[in-house]
């Protein structure tokens, strides 16, 4: 029997645009035939830079998104892209989302207490002495006092209004987070204290995470396994060490490069890539490799037909037609410069 608690099949997601002129109606597809699982009690990394579909990708499988959603994403093996109704208030309580921005994320009139009892009012009929209980766990678990419970958001600083968030999506005991760059807005010695409570509610409440960011610090730190995005499609999904130690796709390898180091003579002697030039139009890509235009080492097969997204040794998949069979990268940069 699968260990995957989450998996995603064939996602796509895509939002009708106006249309120029008389012609038909036009889409945008943001997410494009994405595929990944992430296993009971894990963590999976999605990365990629801005407009890369990371988030839309996330948020179609909380079902937040409003976009033509199709494909199949199965929680403890059961599609949940047709619910409605009464199944899909169950799904709501199983799958929560840790929001980006602690400062838009919170009702500004709400008293935090009511805030984190919120999805308890919307999705459960607990007995209101149970709620009252809940949230004042959930204040100790975040680490807040009980006496904050009565103040605004705020009064809070930008990690305390990360915690209220947390203590928000835990308040349903739900079995699935996805943390939609839950640390990107808050300092660095701040985005640490957040990370650390992060591993210890998974720890405690055996919570399984997809992650979503562009900071491969951070991923590095949190994630058993990464799916890498690039103009809505996966070009590389890897255990952590595998993706750290030997990226194969050359967009990988270039954001790796740019990863820095408190070493120095890791920095002497990384080597920088540079990936030149902007992303493809969305309404007008490529007819191959959605990286070509970019990637420094693209040949003229590279132009023709899309790579699919292959299997190269134990769980480590690459979408490339320059990587063979010994699974090594085509820019062929030294893995220990990356470390």
């Amino acid at each position: 029997m699968s260990d995957a608690l989450l998996e995603a099949r064939n996602l796509s997601v895509r939002f009708p645009v106006r249309a120029r002129g008389w012609g038909k109606k036009a889409y945008l597809t943001a997410v494009d035939d994405v595929s990944f699982t992430v296993k009971k009690g894990q963590t999976l990394a999605i990365v990629g830079e801005s407009g890369s579909g990371k988030t839309t990708a996330a948020l179609a499988i909380a079902r937040l998104v409003a976009g033509e959603t199709t494909g199949e994403v199965l929680l403890d093996g059961r599609d949940i892209v047709p619910l409605t109704g009464e199944q899909l208030k169950d799904m709501r309580r199983r799958v929560q989302v840790i929001f980006q921005d602690p400062y838009s994320s919170l009702n500004p009139r709400a008293r935090v207490e009511d805030i984190v009892r919120e999805p308890l009012d919307n999705l459960t009929d607990k007995p209101e002495a149970e709620k009252r209980q809940i949230v004042d766990q959930l204040f100790e678990a975040v680490g807040l006092r009980p006496e904050q419970k009565r103040l605004f958001p705020h009064q809070f600083s930008g990690g305390q209004r990360q915690r209220i968030g947390i203590a928000r999506a835990l308040s349903t005991r739900p079995e699935v987070i996805i943390c939609d760059e839950a640390v990107s807005a808050l300092d660095v010695a701040v985005q640490a204290q957040i990370l650390n409570l992060l591993r210890r509610l998974q720890k405690d409440f055996g919570l399984t995470y997809l992650f979503i960011s562009h900071d491969l610090g951070v991923v590095q730190h949190m994630c058993d396994s990464v799916a890498v995005m690039y103009m809505g499609k996966v070009v590389e999904h890897a255990d952590r060490m595998d993706l750290f130690n030997n990226p194969l796709h050359p967009y990988t390898t270039a954001l790796l490069s740019a990863v820095p180091s408190v070493d120095p003579t890791l920095r002497e002697n990384a080597r920088r890539i540079l990936i030149p030039g902007d992303p493809p139009d969305p309404f007008n890509l490529p007819k191959g490799c959605r990286f070509v235009s970019r990637c420094p080492v693209a040949q003229a097969g590279c132009h023709d037909a899309a790579p699919p997204l292959e299997d190269k040794g134990g769980p480590h998949r690459v979408a490339c037609h320059l990587v063979g069979a010994e699974a090594q990268s085509p820019l062929g940069v030294d893995a220990a410069a990356r470390a």
